[in-house]
């Protein structure tokens, strides 16, 4: 389904089931289907509606060639749960997609219930900084690398030591990889925004209720960056997912979807409220 928001920018969603409503924020690159085998599934079954859309820069969503902000991106989010009447909704966004919730709770706190941060952090490295404005100025340069070689990069940043040392697995990972979409424009302005300031300070006037989940070799927004990024959003929850990468909720579904879905639940508080503030692992 498209919407148009009121300045003009169509975004590409889909809504599936009953229940309290669920918005999914995918993280860099990643169109919305990437919810589709394992999230959309589990949160319907635990009686959720389930709302997913392609971020700007990601078709067919407008592409975003001319650019776009967080702030863009925010307003985006907003527009659709008010096109939905949905406020206000529970948030879950990995990776880009947490960015957007942090802000998102800053900016609108009236729109939102509960949020889920996964794969993030309050503040980039240095070396995140320094990939995601080196990756932006391959695809403005106009230059592609050998489809396989990025996927073996791709792989070796976004999974965990397991599935890397497992050859099928890893096969099966780098053929998926190597047949993405290439990137644009839309995807080169993710990137420029994608690594974090420090937000800290900011973040400690959020209000809304925050649980962050970690992946334990997640290589972009390590353990120690969730438990920063918990400590500084007031009242913030934090769990570690033991054995998977970046890519947790594709890595370890089964996992991550029983941390989500505890983490949804309107009962869910009084149930994390011993871990509020400690760092946990499963």
């Amino acid at each position: 389904m498209l919407m148009t928001t009121e300045n003009g920018i169509r975004l590409s969603y889909h809504d599936q089931g009953d229940g309290p409503p669920v918005l999914l924020l995918t993280g860099t690159g990643a169109p919305s289907s990437v919810w589709d085998l394992h999230q959309v599934p589990a949160l319907r079954a635990a009686g959720f509606r389930v709302i997913t859309m392609d971020n700007r820069g990601i078709p067919p969503s407008d592409d975003g060639s001319d650019g776009f902000t967080i702030d863009d991106l925010v307003a985006d989010v907003a527009a659709l749960i008010e096109h939905l009447g949905v406020a206000p909704c529970r948030v879950a966004g990995t990776s880009m997609g947490a960015y957007i919730a942090q802000e998102l709770a800053l900016a609108h706190p009236e729109s939102l219930e509960a949020v889920v941060l996964m794969a993030a952090c309050g503040r980039s490295s240095l070396v995140q900084r320094v990939l995601a404005d080196g990756e932006a100025e391959l695809i403005e340069r106009g230059i592609e690398l050998p489809p396989g070689y990025l996927a073996a990069v791709r792989a070796l940043h976004n999974l965990g030591p397991a599935t890397l040392a497992d050859d099928d697995l890893a096969g099966d990972w780098l053929d998926l990889l190597a047949a993405s979409e290439p990137w644009g424009p839309g995807v080169r302005a993710q990137l420029l925004l994608s690594a974090l300031p420090d937000r800290r300070e900011a973040y400690s006037a959020i209000k809304v209720p925050c649980h962050v989940i970690s992946f334990e070799h997640d290589l972009v927004a390590p353990p120690a960056a969730g438990l920063e990024l918990a400590a500084a959003i007031p009242g913030a929850t934090h769990r570690t997912i033991p054995g998977c990468g970046h890519f947790g909720y594709l890595e370890h579904p089964e996992a991550v979807n029983r941390e989500l879905i505890a983490s949804l639940r309107k009962d869910s508080s009084a149930a994390l409220g011993a871990s509020r503030g400690v760092e946990e692992t499963t």
